[in-house]
C-alpha cells in the first residue's frame, strides 16, 4: 500500500486516498476531502479496472481520471469532455470553452495535480534529454524539512512527494527543491539548482495547463526558467594558470577600509510582517468607476485608464473568490457600449478554473451583471 493509492473501508463503502504513511499499521486516509487514520488491515485497494467502470463514489465523471494516482513516467488518461449544466432557473447552460494553453517547454517542473475536488498531490517531472537528482522538501518559517530525495530519468515523472488541501492555501509551506542534471558523456559539468516555490493566490491559480509528460491539467511551475548553465570550465588535463601574486601588506589595508566603512553604514534589517489571511470578496462586485473610489478621483482619467481599474479590481476579486472556495460571484459591469463585459467575457473564457459564466438575473440587474460559477 503506497501513498496515492485508492481504497475502500471494509467495514463500510467509504473511499478514499492514501495521504500519508503513519506507521507499519496506520495510514492516513482521506475521505471527502478529511483525512482519517485507519489500520491498514481494514482497508481494501480498489482496482484501476474497478474504479474505471464504476466512476467512484465521490467524484463526477470529468474528475475520475484526475483521482487515479499517477504511475512514474507513465501518462495518464485524460478527463472526459464537460457536459451541460442546468442553472437554478430550469434553462441549460454549456460551460465556456478555454483557450488551450501552448505547450509547456522542455524543462524541470513543479506539478499539483488535482486528486479530489479539494486534495492536491505534488509530483516532479523531467522533461529534459538529462537524468537528475532531486531532493523535495519544506520551508515553514525558517525551519527546513526534507521529504523525498531520488534521481528521475529523462521523460519521466516522480512518486507522489506530498498532498496539499486547497482550504489550507494561506497556510501552505514554501517547496523547496535542488536539482542536479547529468549526462553520460556530456562535455561539460551542470550546475546544481535550488528553487524555493512560494504559493501566491495572484499566480497560482492563473498556473493551471496541460503539464509535459502525464498530459494532465495540472498547476505547473518550471524550476529552471532559464537554461542550465555548465560551468565554464573545460574538462582538460591542461594545468591552471597560476593565480597572480597579491601583496599582503595591500590586502591587510583594503580589508581593514572595508570594515571601517561598513561600520559606519549599519542599517537594522527590517521587521518582517506576518502573513496575512485571504479575505474573501462580497458575494456582488460592482466595477463601476464611482463604486471603485480610485486614489486622486475620477477626473480627468481616459476610457484606457478607467478599463485597466475595472479590469485590475476584477481581477483581485476573482482571484481571493478561487483561493477562499467560493461557489460563485456575481460581477456588475453595466450595460454602457459594452466594452467592459466583452472583456470579462473573454477572461473568464481562458480562465480553467471557472465551470460557466452567465446573464445574471435580469429582474434585478438587467443586462448588466455576470453570474460566475467557480469549481
Amino acid at each position: 500500500m503506497n501513498i496515492g493509492d485508492r481504497v475502500r473501508l471494509m467495514s463500510g463503502r467509504e473511499e478514499g486516498i492514501v495521504t500519508r504513511i503513519l506507521d507499519q499499521n496506520l495510514v492516513e486516509v482521506t475521505i471527502d476531502d478529511f483525512p482519517v487514520p485507519v489500520l491498514r488491515s481494514e482497508l481494501v485497494l480498489v482496482a484501476a479496472e474497478e474504479f474505471k467502470a464504476f466512476g467512484g463514489s465521490e467524484l463526477a465523471p470529468s474528475q475520475v481520471a484526475q483521482a487515479r494516482p499517477l504511475k512514474p513516467g507513465k501518462p495518464a488518461p485524460k478527463a472526459a469532455a464537460p457536459t451541460t449544466t442546468t442553472t437554478p432557473s430550469g434553462s441549460t447552460s454549456t460551460p465556456a470553452k478555454a483557450v488551450p494553453a501552448p505547450p509547456a517547454p522542455k524543462g524541470l517542473y513543479l506539478a499539483l495535480v488535482q486528486q479530489t475536488s479539494e486534495l492536491l498531490v505534488a509530483h516532479l517531472i523531467n522533461n529534459t534529454d538529462a537524468d537528475v537528482l532531486f531532493t523535495f522538501g519544506e520551508e515553514r518559517g525558517g525551519q527546513y524539512r526534507a521529504l523525498a530525495a531520488d534521481k528521475l530519468a529523462p521523460k519521466t515523472v516522480s512518486q507522489p512527494l506530498g498532498h496539499r488541501h486547497l482550504k489550507d492555501f494561506d497556510q501552505w509551506a514554501t517547496a523547496v527543491v535542488q536539482l542536479l542534471p547529468s549526462q553520460l558523456n556530456a562535455p561539460t559539468l551542470y550546475d546544481t539548482l535550488l528553487k524555493r516555490v512560494s504559493f501566491k493566490a495572484s499566480s497560482f491559480y492563473s498556473s493551471r495547463r496541460e503539464a509535459p509528460v502525464i498530459k494532465r491539467e495540472a498547476y505547473l511551475f518550471q524550476l529552471d526558467e532559464k537554461p542550465v548553465a555548465p560551468i565554464a570550465v573545460p574538462l582538460t588535463d591542461e594545468a591552471p594558470k597560476p593565480a597572480p601574486a597579491v601583496d599582503p601588506t595591500k590586502l591587510r589595508d583594503q580589508i581593514a577600509d572595508k570594515l571601517r566603512g561598513d561600520a559606519k553604514t549599519v542599517v537594522p534589517a527590517p521587521k518582517q510582517e506576518p502573513a496575512k489571511a485571504i479575505v474573501p470578496p462580497p458575494h456582488e462586485v460592482d466595477l463601476h468607476l464611482e463604486a471603485l473610489q480610485p486614489e486622486g478621483g475620477i477626473e480627468g482619467l481616459s476610457n484606457t485608464a478607467v478599463l485597466e481599474l475595472q479590469t485590475a479590481a476584477f481581477e483581485d476579486a476573482l482571484s481571493r473568490a478561487l483561493a477562499t472556495n467560493m461557489h460563485e460571484i456575481v460581477f456588475i459591469h453595466g450595460v454602457g457600449n459594452g466594452t467592459l463585459r466583452k472583456e470579462l467575457h473573454k477572461r473568464l473564457s481562458r480562465n480553467r478554473d471557472i465551470k460557466f459564466f452567465e446573464e445574471a438575473r435580469k429582474e434585478k440587474f438587467g443586462y448588466g451583471a455576470t453570474l460566475v460559477r467557480l469549481k
